[in-house]
């Protein structure tokens, strides 16, 4: 069975497949990296919560930063968000983003089998 949340515009936030779910982009919204980051968080586990996929079940992400100089932040909060030694798998870019206020976005891979 596939279960998708949609989005109004042209991908889904998260695609549920068998024991995966395929997260969409995530992005944060605030002035500052660290407020765009901490609210990407929260629209991630918004995402997995409706599917009830904790956090911590996250394998693999892609993050896309602006500005290089924001990784060692983006590094810091990454280990507020999953436990020591748990991290997911990660690769992490930098990029332009059509929207000009847009500093990260992420997007990954739960496993949803651990329930």
């Amino acid at each position: 069975m596939i279960n998708r949340i949609s989005t109004p515009f042209s991908y889904s936030s998260a695609v549920e497949a068998g024991d995966y779910v395929f997260l969409g982009l995530h992005r944060g919204f605030g002035v500052t990296f660290t407020e765009q980051i901490h609210n990407t968080f929260s629209h991630l586990k918004d995402t997995l919560n409706q599917l009830d996929v904790p956090l911590e079940n996250v394998v693999k992400v892609n993050v896309y930063l602006k500005n290089i100089k924001d990784l060692p932040e983006m590094e810091q909060v990454f280990c507020g968000y999953f436990e020591k030694d748990k991290f997911p798998a990660r690769m992490t870019s930098t990029t332009e983003f059509i929207d000009s206020d847009c500093l990260m976005m992420i997007d990954g891979i739960a496993y949803k089998g651990l329930n």
